[in-house]
C-alpha cells in the first residue's frame, strides 16, 4: 500500500517565489508533491518549477491547458522538459487536444532523458455548484454527471487520470478502472474553513472514496503551524487506509 504522505499534494498558491519556497522547504519532504499553480507560475514563470525541483520535491504543475491541439501540444512538451511529475489539461478541450498533450509530453520527456509526466484531465472544478454547471454553463445534468462523462473521455484519449471531486470518485473508478488515477482537490479537514469550495470532503472521506492523490492548499499554507497541519492530514489519511 502506498505511503499516505506520498498521496498528499500541497498547493503553493502564492503570488511570489520566495514565499512559495519558504513553504516548500518547510513541508516538501513530508508530502508526495508540491503544486505550482497559475498564480505562482504567472508570477515567477518556469523558474518556479525549477526552483521547487531543486529542493528535491516532485512538482504537479496545475496548468489547466485548454486551446487548439497544436498549441496545447507545444505547451505540454515545454512543461515536460521542465521535469514536472504531473500536469493537467481541461477535459472540455476535447479528446484530440488531450491526446495531443499526452503524445507531446511523452516524446519531449523522452528526448530530454526525463520520465514521462503523469497527464490528467480537469473535469469540473470543485468551486462550481450543480446550479452553475447547469444554468450558467448550459451543460445538461449536474456536476457529477458531467465529471464522469469527461473522465471517460479523458481515459479514451489516453490520459493517466483526472481531477475530480470526492463525490465523483467511486463512479469514475467503476467506469474507468482501478488503474486510472483520480486526483481530488477541495480537501477540507473538519478543523479547516470551507472557503470557496462547493464540492469538498475530508481527507478520510477522500481516501475511503478511492482517491489516489489529495490536493490541499489553504488548510496547510494558512495554518498557524503548517507542518502540524500536514501531519494531522497524513494521520487522518492513514487511519482511512487501515479501516
Amino acid at each position: 500500500m502506498r505511503d499516505p504522505k506520498e498521496r498528499l499534494i500541497i498547493a503553493l498558491d502564492y503570488p511570489d517565489l520566495p514565499a512559495a519556497l519558504e513553504m516548500a522547504r518547510l513541508v516538501g519532504s513530508e508530502v508526495g508533491m508540491l503544486k505550482v499553480g497559475l498564480e505562482l507560475f504567472n508570477s515567477a514563470g518556469p523558474k518556479a518549477v525549477l526552483a521547487v525541483r531543486e529542493l528535491g520535491a516532485r512538482v504537479f504543475y496545475d496548468s489547466k491547458f485548454s486551446d487548439i491541439p497544436n498549441t496545447v501540444a507545444g505547451a505540454a512538451a515545454a512543461v515536460a522538459r521542465l521535469g514536472v511529475s504531473m500536469f493537467n489539461v481541461h477535459a472540455l478541450g476535447g479528446s484530440t487536444m488531450m491526446a495531443a498533450a499526452r503524445t507531446a509530453a511523452t516524446e519531449a520527456a523522452s528526448a530530454a532523458g526525463l520520465p514521462a509526466p503523469i497527464v490528467i484531465g480537469v473535469t469540473v472544478v470543485t468551486s462550481l455548484s450543480d446550479d452553475e454547471v447547469r444554468d450558467e454553463l448550459g451543460i445538461p445534468g449536474d456536476a457529477r454527471e458531467t465529471a464522469i462523462r469527461l473522465a471517460v473521455l479523458a481515459k479514451e484519449a489516453g490520459l493517466d487520470g483526472v481531477v475530480a471531486a470526492v463525490s465523483e470518485v467511486p463512479e469514475i473508478r467503476r467506469v474507468c478502472g482501478k488503474e486510472f488515477l483520480v486526483v481530488t482537490p477541495g480537501i477540507r479537514p473538519a478543523w479547516a474553513r470551507v472557503d470557496d469550495q462547493s464540492r469538498f470532503a475530508t481527507p478520510k472521506q477522500a481516501i475511503e472514496a478511492g482517491s489516489d492523490y489529495l490536493v490541499v492548499g489553504r488548510p496547510v499554507t494558512r495554518a498557524e503551524d503548517p507542518l502540524e497541519a500536514v501531519t494531522a492530514i497524513v494521520r487522518e489519511m492513514a487511519s482511512a487506509c487501515t479501516t
